[in-house]
């Protein structure tokens, strides 16, 4: 049976080809909302359309991302984040594979090279009013692969779904839920029991736990050592489910 196309709406929904922000895109309310359902609907059909499920994100997320704003520039590490707006891309991050052994940026270089990963493959944000929402909404894009490796999730259905739980509870993000629901929905029998008797209840856990993770300056620290940072951030990784009852 051949494969149902993927809805999409008009061009504005077009990955673009850069590491860096993307120009903007000024969407009227209905606009927003048939952008949120023609996404919702595509990523629901393929969960592996990134720019999708960005662009439902982005223009159901703007409230969120607003609180998200404020909490980093109540706190010292979050304004200096704002301040100098680093990105996550090859050119900034290149001097993690550099680390030694046993540092967070040593860690987060294995986990990108042992799944051919590139830091620069993110769609850029689109759909944020100002230039400030613009790089809150880039950045919580870009540190996923970082909280993969603090968290110690892998990067399969399940790994995935479990760090949307945690990405809800620290940013509040509808998308976040609706990907719980909808990546839960895709399980088999033996995923969904997994997950909802060890995964879900671990990350309601971490997420409610941990420091306010928007706030945190990874690269500066990518020189500490992953269980130190760990404890600073309040990070409680992933049980194996093999040998942990949650």
């Amino acid at each position: 049976m051949a494969s149902l196309p993927i809805p999409v709406v008009p061009s504005i929904l077009d990955p673009i080809e850069s590491t860096m922000l993307g120009a903007r895109v000024h969407l009227k309310g209905w606009q927003q909302a048939a952008v949120a359902f023609g996404s919702a609907f595509g990523a629901l059909l393929d969960p592996r359309r990134a720019d999708l499920i960005a662009a439902l994100g982005e223009t159901t997320g703007k409230p969120a991302f607003e609180r998200v704003l404020q909490r980093m520039k109540n706190s010292a590490e979050g304004r200096e984040v704002l301040l100098e707006r680093p990105r996550v891309i090859s050119s900034q991050v290149s001097h993690a594979w550099d680390m030694p052994q046993n540092t967070f940026g040593a860690a987060y270089a294995q986990f990108m090279g042992s799944r051919n990963f590139s830091p620069d493959d993110r769609p850029p944000v689109r759909f944020m009013d100002t230039d400030e929402l613009a790089y809150v909404a880039t950045r919580a894009r870009e540190v996923h692969d970082f909280w993969h490796v603090l968290f110690g999730l892998p990067t399969n259905l399940i790994g995935e779904t479990a760090l949307k739980v945690i990405e809800f509870e620290q940013m509040f993000l509808p998308m976040c839920m609706l990907s719980v629901v909808g990546g839960s929905a895709r399980f088999s029998e033996k995923q969904r029991s997994l997950f909802f008797q060890h995964y879900f209840p671990w990350a309601t856990k971490a997420g409610l736990r941990c420091t306010d993770l928007m706030s945190v300056y990874y690269e500066k620290h990518f020189h500490e050592d992953l269980e130190e940072v760990r404890r600073n951030w309040g990070i409680l990784p992933c049980p194996d489910p093999k040998k942990s009852n949650v």
